[in-house]
């Protein structure tokens, strides 16, 4: 694919803290659109997608706060990548709190379906993003985008593209992981994902990570969504997030696992989550944002 589709998604909806729907401006302020136009690509902005103010609605049920307003920015997320694959193009989509996952993977699985394929998804996370509305102890949404992917709660989001499950467990990989709640433990446990979390990284290396990593998400299948939370970043190289957890990817693990994305060949649909510039030191999460997509894009450096 030689065609880029910008898409941005300010939406904020799904956690706690403030400052993730000027996420998408924030990396465009970076460069990322010319830079990655830098890359031979042609680079088409979508501009962004209309989300709600959180002051003009009300939170709903406690359990999945503002559900109903995300499924709708999902739906929207949905139907606009949907045509930016029917296009040719690979779908950039920025963030906004990570929530949005739920529409973009789907309508990356949704066109690998449509031409008889399988797709693998590699979440890479500090969080497991697997609560559901039952096992959340905040009722915060950005924390259950896998769970809908996977299927089948929250309904609202899992519906998302007419398939439940929109991505099969025994193809999806975590890297990262460092903090997860309770029951969501018990359910990545139980779900059939593979997880390599910051102790693997520690005991294994990223290369190794990396490289199965794209062998499980292969498997049978012919293209891969890469979900990429900013938090899985240490936060001493990635301040700009809302839920900073020590201990994270240094900046070349991070790039060395979007690298390995781009030496397989198998991009189709990436997104760039949880950027908080409220919280950054001079822009300096975005820059790293836009260098990970650069190197997922195939920058390489000879």
């Amino acid at each position: 694919m030689s065609a880029v589709h910008v898409i941005g998604v300010p939406l904020d909806l799904g956690a706690s803290r403030r400052g993730v729907d000027m996420g998408p401006s924030a990396l465009r302020i970076a460069g990322l659109g010319d830079r990655i136009a830098g890359l031979g690509y042609t680079v088409t902005d979508r501009g962004n997608l209309i989300a709600p103010v959180r002051e003009t609605i009300q939170p709903g049920e406690a359990g999945k706060k503002y559900i109903g307003a995300i499924a709708g920015v999902c739906r929207r997320l949905f139907e606009t990548a949907d045509a930016s694959h029917a296009a040719g193009a690979i779908p950039v989509v920025l963030g906004g709190d990570h929530s949005l996952s739920a529409g973009s993977a789907a309508a990356t699985a949704a066109a690998a379906r449509r031409q008889g394929r399988r797709l693998g998804l590699l979440w890479i996370d500090a969080h497991g993003d697997m609560n559901t509305p039952d096992t959340s102890p905040s009722g915060n949404v950005h924390g259950m985008p896998l769970a809908a992917l996977l299927g089948p709660e929250p309904g609202e989001l899992s519906a998302i593209g007419g398939a439940s499950p929109a991505i099969e467990a025994a193809r999806t990989v975590l890297i990262g992981v460092r903090n997860l709640d309770p029951a969501e433990r018990e359910r990545v446990i139980a779900s059939g994902v593979h997880v390599f979390t910051m102790k693997d990284v520690d005991r294994l290396g990223m290369a190794t990570v990396a490289e199965r990593a794209l062998e499980l998400t292969g498997r049978d299948t012919d293209g891969l969504h890469v979900s990429f939370d900013l938090d899985v970043c240490d936060p001493g190289i990635a301040p700009g997030v809302g839920t900073a957890v020590k201990g994270g990817l240094s900046y070349r693990e991070a790039h060395l696992v979007m690298e390995t994305v781009a030496d397989s060949g198998r991009l189709r649909g990436i997104d760039l989550v949880e950027l908080n510039p409220t919280l950054d030191h001079r822009n300096a999460t975005a820059e790293l944002g836009v260098e990970l997509a650069l190197s997922a894009l195939g920058l390489r450096i000879l």
